[in-house]
C-alpha cells in the first residue's frame, strides 16, 4: 500500500494510537481527518497537529452515521482510507448481574460502529483505484483478559469480521488491514491499570504507529507486535487451511 498521497479518516484519532498514526501519516504527505466524541480532546489535538482536519462525531450514534459519511465524502471526494480506531474499554464483573452492564456500551463503539462505517464507506471506496480499510483489534481478541470480557469479545469479533470482509473484497480495489496491538501505554485503561498497580504499561503509541505504517507499506494485512504477534502466529498456524476449506 502506498502510504503517501492518501486521504484518511481516523476515528478516535485525537488521542493514543490514533493521534500518533495521524502525526505519522501527515509526515508522509497524507490528508488526515480526525474524528472524536470529545471536543476538548479534539481541541487539544488540534493545538498539537494543526495540519489535520477535525470533526466532532460520536461514531456510535446510529442516527448520524449516514448523514456524516455523506458529508465527509462530499467534502473529501478522494477519501480512500478508513481507519476504525475508536474504542472503549471497561472492567466488567458479570457476577454483579444487571448492576454492572456498563461494558455493553463497548459493543456499539468497538464492533457495531466499525461494521456500520465499513458498510457505508465501501460503495465509495470501490470507485477509487486504490483504497483501504483498517480495523484496530487487539491481542486480547486472541487471549482474553477475563476482567474485560466484553472488550475482549468485541476485539475477537472484529478480527473475525476483518477476515470475512477481506475475503468479500478480494476482487475489489479495497485492501482490508487489521492492526493488532499488544498493551499500549494510552489513556484507554490507564486509570484501571493504576488501580491494579500494573507496572508494565506496554509499548508507546508512537512505536505502534511506526510498526503499522511499516506493515502497510509491505502489504502486511494483519499487523501485530510483541505478544499480540505471538498470539496471531499461534492462531494462524491452525487457521489458514480451515478458512480455505470453509471459503473456497
Amino acid at each position: 500500500m502506498n502510504i503517501t498521497g492518501n486521504t484518511i479518516l481516523i476515528t478516535g484519532g485525537a488521542t493514543g494510537i490514533g493521534f500518533c498514526l495521524a502525526e505519522a501519516l501527515i509526515k508522509h504527505n497524507n490528508t488526515v481527518i480526525i474524528c472524536g466524541r470529545r471536543q476538548d480532546k479534539l481541541d487539544e489535538a488540534k493545538s498539537k497537529l494543526p495540519e489535520a482536519h477535525y470533526i466532532q462525531w460520536d461514531v456510535s450514534d446510529r442516527t448520524m452515521a449516514k448523514e456524516m459519511v455523506s458529508k465527509l465524502i462530499a467534502q473529501f471526494p478522494q477519501l480512500n482510507m478508513l481507519i476504525n480506531n475508536a474504542g472503549m474499554q471497561y472492567e466488567v464483573d458479570f457476577t454483579q448481574g444487571e448492576n454492572d452492564l456498563k461494558g455493553l456500551e463497548e459493543l456499539n463503539i468497538n464492533l457495531e460502529a466499525p461494521m456500520r462505517l465499513c458498510a457505508l464507506f465501501i460503495p465509495h471506496l470501490r470507485t477509487l483505484p486504490s483504497s483501504a480499510i483498517m480495523n484496530v483489534s487487539s491481542g486480547l481478541g486472541f487471549v482474553p483478559l477475563s476482567i474485560m470480557p466484553v472488550y475482549c469479545a468485541t476485539k475477537a469479533a472484529l478480527h473475525s469480521f476483518s477476515l470475512s470482509l477481506r475475503h468479500q473484497l478480494k476482487n475489489t480495489s479495497i485492501k482490508v488491514f487489521e492492526m493488532i496491538p499488544p498493551i499500549v501505554d494510552t489513556e484507554l485503561d490507564r486509570g484501571a491499570r493504576d488501580a491494579r498497580g500494573m507496572k508494565d504499561r506496554g509499548i508507546s503509541p508512537e512505536l505502534m504507529a511506526q510498526v503499522t505504517l511499516e506493515g502497510m507499506e509491505k502489504d502486511e494485512l494483519e499487523i501485530a507486535h510483541g505478544f499480540s504477534k505471538i498470539s496471531l502466529s499461534a492462531a494462524q498456524a491452525a487457521f489458514g487451511e480451515a478458512f480455505k476449506r470453509m471459503n473456497p
